[in-house]
């Protein structure tokens, strides 16, 4: 499995699931054992190895959820898949029935000599597994993609995966299943945030199915689900650092209205700052308007003043975005950014801000009352 980055006890390390069990070669797992002791142990050939925590080794044992991976992955004859964390090789055996070449990063040696044995017994000469972090190493060429991750990895993975290029068809992801609703969050669920709307921008996300803690040996603390990836193509083309400069402004507290977000002095002087040096770059003359009545006139423009963010869809923040832009009000300092498309070849991805996919969920308090720093101009 890919490694775990440890230690502490913040919102993303929590999400590590630790649990008890053991698994045996050839995919027979018992019943995990929950009393505490030793690390649960691997049995292979005869000769007890523990599970590694830190590496979050949680082994997907149900195979009627590798059935469902499998149908929605829909593996050509000559597709190349991409597997990561292949354990004992469950759902290895499947990829390498359906496709032309696996290629699987294992960062654990003794997981990764067990799945070419299974392979090499079952006469699966279709194999190739890297001992390496998946989030280090270099990634293949591939079709389809296919991961059950550790969840502390959600977000770099997520990152990669959508910055690599030459471009997938689809990937097939195990996540834990509060972040996996976050990516799948439509407009006005609960869960839509910054995340569902900025990978939106490079993928459609679907759920495939939700997983129980009971399908995996040791059975991990939370559950999971498994979602389907599909690149937009083409993608949507737009300059990131104004893109996300834009939603870190309307997410900041999502249960605000525009009105209020954009009211604060923090973010009337930041649009002020941009806006002077914009007019510096082109020859602009500032216009002596307060940068609070602009915001406001661009908010009611597009109907959005009395808006939460948590009610807007993609192409309503665009038409946000364009119309700041009229107006030389930018979210960015004003030099050319990385757009979709840009460095498209297999050696050199596009420039992507990993922040861009952050998983910064904060639980939001709803408020009636916002104090939106606009009442002087009512």
């Amino acid at each position: 499995m890919p490694p775990v980055r440890g230690g502490g006890t913040n919102r993303q390390n929590r999400h590590n699931p630790l649990g008890g069990g053991m698994i045996k070669a050839g995919g027979q797992m018992p019943q995990p054992n929950s009393a505490r002791g030793p690390p649960p142990a691997v049995n292979l050939g005869g000769m007890s190895l523990p599970t590694n925590k830190k590496h979050g080794q949680h082994l997907l044992k149900n195979p009627g959820i590798i059935d469902k991976i499998m149908a929605a992955a829909d593996i050509k004859p000559s597709d190349t898949v991409f597997e990561i964390g292949p354990g004992t090789g469950n759902l290895t055996m499947r990829l390498l029935e359906a496709g032309k070449r696996v290629v699987a990063h294992e960062i654990d040696p003794r997981m990764a000599a067990e799945v070419k044995k299974r392979a090499a017994n079952a006469g699966r000469n279709n194999l190739e597994v890297q001992e390496t972090d998946v989030l280090r190493g270099k990634w293949p060429i591939f079709d389809v993609c296919a991961a059950n991750l550790p969840y502390q990895i959600s977000s770099p993975f997520t990152f990669r995966l959508l910055a690599h290029r030459p471009m997938f068809r689809c990937a097939v992801l195990m996540f834990q299943k509060e972040f996996a609703e976050r990516l799948i969050a439509k407009v006005g669920d609960k869960q839509y945030g910054r995340l569902a709307v900025n990978v939106a921008l490079f993928v459609k996300v679907t759920g495939v199915c939700k997983v129980a803690k009971g399908s995996f040996t040791p059975p991990p603390e939370v559950d999971s689900m498994v979602v389907k990836v599909v690149p937009r193509d083409p993608p949507i083309e737009v300059d990131f650092r104004e893109w996300d400069g834009l939603m870190r402004i309307c997410f900041g507290r999502k249960n605000k209205t525009l009105r209020s977000s954009f009211g604060t002095k923090d973010t009337t002087k930041t649009l002020e700052e941009n806006y002077k040096t914009w007019c510096a770059l082109t020859g602009t003359k500032p216009s002596k308007q307060p940068m609070k009545e602009v915001a406001l006139e661009v908010l009611q423009t597009c109907g959005l003043a009395e808006t939460r963010a948590i009610k807007i869809d993609l192409d309503t923040f665009f038409r946000l975005l364009l119309e700041f832009n009229k107006r030389g009000i930018h979210f960015s300092n004003c030099s050319p950014g990385a757009k979709i498309g840009d460095r498209m070849d297999a050696d050199a991805p596009p420039q992507i801000d990993p922040r861009l996919f952050a998983d910064d969920h904060i639980e939001e308090e709803e408020e009636e009352g916002d104090d939106n720093g606009f009442e002087d101009l009512k």
